[in-house]
């Protein structure tokens, strides 16, 4: 009996026809694990994962290895997406003994949670020094009837290894101004020269450090900074990483040169990287730069948008070819004769890599062209798109185009922000600022928010706050921002991702450190310290400062690995500088002061926008009245204020660079 059809994840969906008889993660696998005396085996994956579909076709539709499988292990399987807490404990493990980790995850553990045996993805047939999936199954059961003993002591080592990874933490005060120009050294020294981004294959982007990077310089105007970023930056976008056609950018390229993606599409990468080049737009007035940011949105809203108003997890790496078969890439990948097919012949615009990508050296795409083959693409069988909407991804998405919509002028943008926001506060947020993490065709998931919930999606609120002016949001940041305090906080200033009444695992997760997105550690302190602009609550900034002494600690050592962190402690250092913007809304005056505000790049600023008097207005537009009748903008930190203006070049001028 196969226990997944019902699941709310397309990633246990995928599975729940196959010969193997999961469970989901609960207490009744754990239970007849110990009835039945055999161990568990936990598989971790994601819907969008290609290596996750290429071990189901080979191993978990092989209705031989399903039926040892299922005579001596009870499976459990995993989505990593829908439960970050179970995935990150046990990859720890992976990582601990492996030296690398990555999904799909294979772990082997007692029927007590502990694990003793634990890897990726394994083959049908013995390569590359790994056994097949059926070997591995036969070794491990032998050793669990054979030597019991042995490994029970193996499981209790490693548990015990576990636990004891508590985070010795002791707050120091944030970082420095020495510190962050170190953290810069540090990420010149790792820059690659040649092709941009930092270190070599495979290589992901790196927005959250670009992000620290573009800080930094409007903080100091340190040129080397902004060289870093607008290198990386024009790479990125003109190789194959991103989509010529269609916009939007992969997760990673196999090469260092930004040539071959691996193609799943990542909502977390495309809110990250859209939100980085209209910032990037924000301190150049890159025309490139505006073109990547728009279309990035645009794809946002085209591919991953739900029905309900909210933003789906990823697309698919994969899609369906000729003859049945999915192949990854299909849908993106040309020949020579391809192109020459579909444009007639004459001079190709884009440059056509050896493995098949379109790369875009120079200057703007051809329009004629790139409306061609994208009309030609469009027959193709599309990648399919995990509709799952996990709310700190969306909380990314909803400060990526409320910004990128503010600044482009673009009304429909901080619509779709605001629509996904409000699917979040009706759905995954309750009446005591507790989320629920994933919404799948309006219906919540089972499972708790964590700490990356929590600090992201109040960053997506008081963004929006900022943009629109509408009080609600700042509320509803508020009251998770409470939960984050009373919850996940410790009194030190250290955070932990699960909250203090989540479910208990073989030890509570804690990670400080930046991944593909900010971590909830940094995403907190983020969203700390902007809510503490905005209100001028001590309470809030002492915490953000506390939360931020870890960055001080990391910093020097791997800048790479906590650039979200960085960028806050920028912020920090740059702020509170806090601009309210009073005018009725309808004048056209006080848009322009408060587009100006937004599209000022200090790290620091943070906007709000009220008629002056107004009751339900922010503690930072309190006692701000017009000047000489007119719309007016205060510049203010710590809620000191210098002389009002109203002229937006005065106010922009102000918010400037090293400012």
């Amino acid at each position: 009996m196969n226990r997944l059809a019902d699941s709310q994840s397309p990633y246990l969906q995928q599975h729940a026809a196959n010969p193997v008889d999961w469970w989901p993660w609960g207490d009744e696998a754990f239970d007849e694990a110990r009835r039945r005396g055999v161990p568990v085996l936990l598989s971790v994956g994601y819907a969008s994962c290609h290596w996750c579909h290429v071990m189901a076709r080979e191993s978990f539709e092989d209705p031989a290895v399903a039926e040892f499988l299922n005579e001596r292990f009870v499976p459990v399987k995993v989505d990593r997406e829908e439960r970050p807490d179970v995935d990150s404990v046990y990859m720890d493990a992976v990582q601990a003994a492996t030296g690398q980790g990555g999904w799909p995850m294979t772990v082997f553990m007692t029927a007590d949670g502990e694990p003793f045996y634990f890897g990726t993805y394994f083959p049908p047939e013995p390569r590359g020094g790994l056994p097949s999936f059926r070997q591995l199954l036969e070794g491990v059961d032998s050793a669990w009837r054979d030597r019991r003993g042995e490994v029970a002591q193996v499981a209790a080592r490693i548990t015990g290894d576990l636990a004891g990874r508590e985070l010795p933490y002791e707050a120091s005060a944030p970082p420095t101004a020495e510190d962050l120009a170190v953290a810069v050294s540090g990420l010149a020294g790792e820059f690659d020269e040649e092709h941009g981004g930092f270190g070599g294959a495979p290589k992901f982007p790196p927005p959250m450090a670009l992000e620290f990077l573009l800080r930094h310089h409007a903080r100091t105007a340190a040129p080397e900074a902004l060289r870093i970023v607008e290198r990386t930056c024009e790479a990125m976008a003109r190789g194959g990483l991103y989509d010529q056609l269609g916009g939007g950018f992969a997760r990673y390229t196999v090469d260092a040169e930004w040539v071959l993606p691996h193609f799943e599409k990542m909502l977390y990468d495309n809110a990250l990287l859209g939100r980085l080049y209209t910032h990037l737009w924000r301190t150049t007035g890159s025309a490139f730069a505006r073109r990547i940011a728009l279309e990035t949105a645009d794809f946002l809203v085209r591919e991953l948008r739900t029905d309900e108003g909210g933003f789906g997890s990823a697309l698919d790496a994969d899609s369906e070819v000729p003859g049945g078969l999915h192949e990854e890439g299909a849908y993106y990948l040309w020949t020579s004769q391809q192109l020459a097919d579909a444009l007639g012949g004459g001079t190709i615009g884009y440059q056509l890599s050896e493995a098949g990508t379109l790369l875009l050296p120079a200057g703007e795409p051809p329009a004629a062209q790139r409306e061609r083959l994208t009309a030609v693409r469009s027959a193709r069988a599309r990648p399919e798109r995990d509709g799952k909407v996990i709310a700190a991804w969306n909380g990314l998405a909803i400060a990526a185009l409320a910004e990128t919509g503010a600044c482009f002028q673009r009304p429909d943008l901080v619509a779709a922000a605001v629509d996904a926001a409000e699917l979040l506060a009706r759905l995954h947020l309750d009446g005591e600022g507790r989320l629920v993490r994933t919404s799948l065709g309006g219906q919540a998931g089972p499972s708790a928010g964590v700490l990356e919930d929590y600090g992201d999606v109040a960053e997506g609120f008081l963004t929006l706050y900022g943009v629109t002016g509408e009080r609600r949001w700042l509320d509803h940041a508020e009251a998770l921002l409470e939960t984050v305090l009373t919850r996940f906080a410790r009194p030190d200033g250290a955070l932990y991702d699960t909250a203090d009444d989540a479910e208990p695992l073989i030890r509570r997760p804690q990670d400080p450190t930046d991944g593909a997105a900010p971590a909830g550690w940094t995403a907190a302190a983020g969203a700390l310290l902007t809510y503490a602009a905005y209100t001028g609550s001590d309470r809030h900034r002492r915490a953000a400062e506390l939360a931020l002494g870890i960055v001080a600690a990391l910093a020097p050592r791997a800048p790479r690995f906590i650039g979200w962190g960085l960028a806050v402690a920028e912020a920090a250092l740059d702020g509170p500088r806090q601009v309210a913007v009073v005018g009725p809304r309808d004048d056209a005056a006080t848009a322009a002061l408060h587009r100006a505000a937004l599209t000022a790049p200090a790290p620091g600023a943070v906007v709000a926008l009220g008629e002056p008097g107004a009751p339900d207005g922010a503690p930072l537009l309190a006692d701000r009245p017009l000047r000489d009748g007119r719309p007016t903008a205060y510049v203010c930190r710590g809620f000191v204020c210098d002389l009002p203006t109203t002229e937006p070049d005065a106010l922009a001028a102000r918010l400037g660079t090293g400012g």
